[in-house]
């Protein structure tokens, strides 16, 4: 009875195409999975490094232009206050020759006040000294 039963399995295997598996084959089935996990951990562990390498050095460019930035910010600025000390003197001399204008000016009315007041005396005797 146990060999026919065997024979009959063994022609429903053949009948459905269906393998059952020896518990070799399961272990080496079993390893082959591992092996295929392992690989691609493995595949993700080196680009996941290379993620990591690429970011590292994207981080170490962008410190160089952040420090190159901060280096010409530092220099505008330096710039910035040489032209503001420049523009302050100018000002200054601005303030002062606006300043003598002034004076320049009030001076100039007075002058033309007097002028015009020596004119008009000056009329006046030519006109006296016509009538005389």
């Amino acid at each position: 009875l146990q060999k026919e039963l065997l024979k009959y399995k063994q022609e429903a295997r053949n009948l459905q195409g269906i393998k059952i598996p020896s518990p070799q084959d399961a272990l080496q089935q079993r390893l082959i999975q591992q092996d295929a996990s392992v690989l691609q951990l493995k595949q993700e562990l080196l680009r996941a490094n290379m993620d990591k390498e690429e970011l590292h050095n994207q981080n170490v460019d962008l410190q160089r232009k952040v420090e190159e930035r901060n280096r010409l910010l530092a220099e505008y600025k330096k710039e910035l206050c040489q032209k503001d000390r420049h523009l302050q003197q100018h000002q200054s001399k601005l303030d002062e020759m606006l300043r003598q204008l002034s004076e320049a000016s009030y001076q100039q009315v007075d002058l033309e006040r007097e002028l015009e007041h020596k004119e008009a005396l000056l009329a006046h005797c030519m006109k006296r000294e016509a009538e005389e």
